[in-house]
């Protein structure tokens, strides 16, 4: 056998493939710069604009309901809209007994959705209305596609995500969305607590406005906050990547996988230098998400995520579809993880 011909094969396999994953990205950066200027300036008719907004502290947290509350969960029965094409997991619109629309897909991303949905809510950022559902009925379901495997014949599903839709919300997505090295929040402790908030929940999946080739996972919500004018809130809109393993390539990450969200959980925090804490977390943008993140900014979001609890991290788990196990599992390594962050920023000077 000719090893030195097989190895010389291989490395031109390995240079191959590295030279189409860089051209690919160059594809899709300059579909992306060529979408984002034919899309124009984004407009923002607002007084002021918001990432973050002090938790209610006058009962007891509970994240069972997460945005809107347990009260506003989707309502059957449920009549069918229509299948929404765009995105990588099965969608369809429909409507609920009270008349509201939402947006139901299924695949693994339901589960971690809906749950990270409830964790940045309890502490502090904004959040679009996420239900998970076991099970359920759709009335008047008519041809699939993609979601055909979602839906059997008679309109039945089981664990599902619903996302309301609110038409009184004007929501900037995609080319009028924002990037992590572009906002007016940069350099403050708001933006490092959803940094943070990213890392704790393994949220790999960090596309922004920079990666609108492939969809950003960020948006801009104008609501109106008084009679005299409307308010820009900036979130995170897919949380999908989210309570498994980080990592940079599809090999090495996951999501919704308790045994590798606690095997990463050991060494979340690395350390601290130059007055900032470090971390091993690794996503499709590590070195915006890491690095920056000071003590004090640190010690500010931990003020806020120490709230939870073991009691509610497992109910709000159990919400979202979670086994008596991975709660179980999953609140004690959140709650190891906002106890290392904790831990760094206590190294003040």
């Amino acid at each position: 056998m000719d090893w030195f011909g097989l190895a010389g094969y291989a490395a031109l396999a390995a240079a191959g493939v590295v030279v189409g994953l860089r051209l690919l990205k160059t594809a899709w950066w300059l579909h992306g710069r060529w979408k984002i200027g034919r899309a124009g300036p984004r407009l923002l008719w607002v007084r002021k604009h918001r990432i973050w907004r002090e938790p209610e502290r006058s009962r007891p947290l509970d994240v069972r309901g997460g945005p809107g509350g347990e009260a506003n969960a989707p309502a059957p029965p449920f009549s069918f809209v229509q299948e929404q094409t765009a995105g990588s997991q099965p969608c369809v619109t429909v409507r609920d007994a009270r008349g509201r629309l939402w947006r139901v897909k299924w695949g693994q991303e339901a589960r971690p959705e809906a749950f990270a949905v409830r964790i940045a809510w309890a502490c502090g950022y904004f959040g679009e209305v996420t239900h998970f559902l076991a099970g359920g009925r759709i009335g008047g379901v008519t041809s699939l596609a993609r979601a055909a495997g979602s839906v059997d014949a008679q309109g039945n599903f089981r664990d599902a995500r619903f996302e309301l839709e609110d038409n009184s919300v004007r929501m900037l997505f995609d080319e009028h969305s924002w990037s992590w090295d572009d906002n007016p929040f940069v350099g403050t402790r708001e933006m490092s607590g959803l940094k943070l908030l990213v890392m704790l929940l393994s949220n790999w999946d960090t596309k922004d406005r920079r990666d609108v080739s492939r969809g950003s996972n960020t948006a801009i919500f104008e609501y109106r906050d008084s009679v005299w004018g409307h308010e820009a809130r900036y979130l995170i809109t897919d949380w999908g990547g989210a309570m498994g393993r980080w990592g940079t390539t599809p090999v090495s990450r996951g999501r919704w996988d308790v045994a590798g969200y606690e095997a990463q959980t050991a060494r979340f925090v690395t350390g601290t230098a130059g007055g900032c804490v470090n971390f091993s977390y690794q996503g499709q943008r590590t070195a915006e998400i890491t690095r920056g993140i000071t003590l004090d900014h640190a010690a500010w979001f931990h003020r806020y995520a120490s709230r939870l609890t073991d009691p509610s991290l497992r109910q709000g788990l159990l919400a979202c579809g979670a086994t008596d196990d991975e709660a179980r599992r999953f609140a004690a390594a959140i709650l190891d993880r906002i106890r290392q962050i904790g831990a760094a920023a206590s190294a003040r000077p």
